[in-house]
């Protein structure tokens, strides 16, 4: 069963560029660019609670169960 990140659709509800959460939680741009994209095949459990600490989110809102 495939997982999918929300990250990108949570990012552009609240109105939050990719470059500022980056700048929020100290990371790298291009690591959050990752994980917007649809290519993400593997995410650190530290980054992914870093995500929802920021944004205030728990991690059932993040992650997406897909249907194979």
């Amino acid at each position: 069963m495939p997982i999918r990140l929300r990250l990108r659709e949570i990012l552009e509800e609240r109105g939050i560029s990719q470059r500022e959460l980056a700048r929020r939680m100290n990371i790298r741009p291009s690591t959050i660019s990752h994980l917007c994209s649809d290519k993400v095949n593997a995410a650190y459990f530290d980054t992914l609670e870093q995500i929802c600490k920021t944004l205030n989110i728990s991690l059932h809102e993040l992650l997406v169960l897909e249907d194979d």
